[in-house]
């Protein structure tokens, strides 16, 4: 740079010529006019280098290369593992740096490497939000177990909304939907999703969808507009995609420790809020998230009077066990509706069972694979017929393992006065109080029985009764009520006076 400097210098401010600059400086007539010609002096290679240990593998990784445009792009070669290949199966003496650059370079030639341009937006107020589904792990009742994390989030304040459900339902779907739009304090126009299931039926040509009819009507009850991502194109709504991995690793980690999902749920809904104090980058204005949202939630549009009425009705037929399947899971339902078609509202978090447009049963919706929800009741009546049954009988498998220990202590003792099956059967009949009375009751009074050695049906059912009504009390007549009969005292008598007819029938 010293000589660059030297060779202008006596050129342009002395006015030598390029033949004194030579002979001054010893250099070439060509490098003198490169320098005059303002061409820096700096190494220029002229042709390729060739990378004799990569040229003799080259058509290996080449055909590597192109086999995996026809796979998952989850289960491609990279730099990586192509290097580990080489040196497991060609036996490849170069250094993994030679494989990346060389990877690196070929892609870049085939068009494979370039990056996407991306247009900058600039959101309108309260008009967009980013739609989402993601995976995390939990400790939930003592076990570690994968849920689904819905994620809302503002285009204009970044503000965001995460809740966790068991399952990727469209109840599920609808349920987070209101959630978030109460948690913002109002509905935005437009949500982006991608080309979910749960809200598109089919992808037409031309970016036109075919909207599932529950999610026509949803959206529809809320009024705001839903826009779809092309197919494969995540990236048209990259801020919530990035704030999923962002809330597992900022929101569940460590992994939280819970009892159920609400515990979870409201969790995730603090630091939620939490995040309001964050500051994203590359905004103009340096607010917070909470401080943009402020201008924004007056202007989203308001919620509905009442909640959309979120459940799925479906027809199920009751099975000869006197259950329903709803998700390969059962259901029980009253004895009286075996073989009969019966309405099933399945709700996000429970089963309500109608016939007849009656509700006749529900249930805590069970998020496994073939499980038994039963409601024991349902079944009294049948095994108090075929008694026999009575040890085996799910129902009362279930039911026994949580209820209390009077209960076993007054079936034996009714089996010890009244017999094995007498014994059970008035216990069934017992258990069958449960229908008419609170379990508080049932329990005082199984309670009470066995204090006072007197099991039976009936004594069960008398003290409830006592329990209900309220006691009598005498309250005396006011002494004009009655003149001469409530106004005279009444004496109360001695005892000991009684001993003197004692003496005198003795005399």
């Amino acid at each position: 740079m010293d000589q660059y400097e030297l060779i202008r210098t006596a050129h342009r401010v002395y006015g030598k010529s390029i033949r004194e600059i030579r002979r001054d400086t010893g250099h070439h007539r060509k490098t003198i006019r490169k320098a005059l010609s303002g061409e820096e002096p700096k190494y220029r290679r002229k042709k390729r280098v060739k990378c004799a240990v990569m040229d003799a593998v080259a058509g290996v990784v080449e055909q590597w290369l192109r086999e995996d445009r026809t796979r998952p792009k989850k289960q491609r070669h990279t730099a990586h593992r192509i290097y580990r290949r080489l040196v497991e199966e060609q036996g490849f003496p170069g250094a993994e740096s030679t494989v990346r650059r060389w990877v690196r370079e070929w892609k870049v030639a085939q068009g494979w490497g370039s990056q996407k341009a991306m247009v900058p937006l600039d959101p309108e107020v309260a008009r967009e939000a980013e739609v989402d589904w993601g995976t995390a792990w939990v400790q939930m009742g003592g076990e570690r177990r994968r849920v689904k994390l819905f994620v809302m989030r503002s285009r204009y304040s970044g503000k965001l909304f995460v809740r966790a459900y068991a399952w990727e339902r469209q109840e599920m779907f609808f349920d987070a939907h209101m959630h978030a739009f109460h948690y913002y304090g109002g509905v935005f126009r437009e949500l982006i999703y991608d080309n979910l299931t749960l809200s598109v039926k089919q992808i037409l040509r031309g970016g036109r969808r075919v909207e599932q009819e529950r999610f026509v009507a949803f959206r529809s009850y809320y009024t705001y507009r839903a826009r779809f991502c092309n197919p494969g194109q995540g990236h048209e709504k990259g801020g919530v995609e990035g704030i999923i991995g962002f809330a597992r690793r900022n929101f569940l980690v460590p992994l939280p420790r819970v009892e159920n999902f609400d515990q979870l749920n409201q969790l995730l809904v603090e630091r939620c809020h939490g995040y309001g104090g964050h500051r994203i980058a590359g905004r103009e204005d340096n607010l917070t998230v909470e401080e943009r949202f402020e201008g924004e939630q007056s202007r989203l549009l308001p919620l509905p009077d009442r909640p959309y009425e979120n459940f799925k009705a479906v027809r199920v037929k009751v099975d000869r066990y006197g259950t329903v399947r709803i998700d390969r899971n059962r259901y029980s339902v009253p004895r009286a509706y075996v073989g009969r078609w019966v309405w099933a509202h399945i709700h996000c978090q429970k089963i309500v069972l109608y016939a007849d447009e009656r509700k006749v049963a529900q249930h805590d919706r069970v998020f496994s694979k073939n499980r038994w929800q039963i409601d024991p009741l349902h079944y009294l009546d049948l095994i108090g017929e075929r008694v026999g049954s009575f040890e085996s009988a799910r129902a009362i498998v279930q039911w026994r393992a949580r209820w209390p220990k009077d209960y076993d202590l007054l079936l034996q003792q009714l089996r010890f006065r009244q017999g094995h099956s007498r014994g059970t059967r008035e216990f069934v009949r017992i258990l069958g109080l449960h229908r008419d009375y609170e379990r508080t009751q049932v329990e005082q009074a199984i309670a009470s029985v066995l204090e006072k050695h007197c099991p039976s049906y009936e004594s069960i059912r008398l003290l409830i009764r006592l329990q209900e009504s309220s006691p009598l009390v005498a309250q005396p007549l006011p002494a004009e009520l009655l003149p001469g009969v409530t106004d005279r005292a009444v004496l109360m008598s001695d005892v000991k006076d009684f001993n003197a007819l004692l003496t005198a029938g003795v005399s």
